[in-house]
């Protein structure tokens, strides 16, 4: 059974940091494009950043580049997401997934390429 086990998150100042972690079994973890996502109320889930199965080629959105950095650790089957120089616009439930495909080599932000989730964490940016 896939499971992606996400921790991390809270409550801080703008300007400050977070990492969040999301622990994943039940699959070959290596083999799979794996991103984050994260929904604000009333807004439809958005595309983060991604990282490839293959050669960590890395995808992010306009809003949070050079302030994000998304890396893998293989051995330990974890994703993080490294949150620097927050915003209150980042607040939002922010999740963790698995591409649908093996070995997909690119990245993808839509939400329809990816088949398991994580829990969601909360991530509060205060002004």
């Amino acid at each position: 059974e896939v499971q992606l086990v996400q921790s991390g998150g809270g409550l801080v100042q703008a300007g400050g940091s977070l990492r969040l972690s999301c622990a994943a079994s039940g699959f070959t973890f290596d083999d799979y494009a794996i991103g984050w996502f994260r929904q604000a109320p009333g807004k439809e889930r958005e595309g983060v950043s991604c990282i490839s199965s293959s050669d960590g080629s890395t995808y992010y959105a306009d809003s949070v580049k050079g302030r994000f950095t998304i890396s893998r650790d293989n051995a330990e089957n974890t994703l993080y997401l490294q949150m620097d120089n927050l915003k209150p616009d980042d607040t939002a439930v922010y999740y963790c997934a698995k591409y649908k495909t093996r070995y997909y080599t690119d990245t993808s932000d839509d939400t329809k390429d990816y088949d398991s989730w994580g829990q969601g964490t909360q991530v509060t940016v205060s002004s």
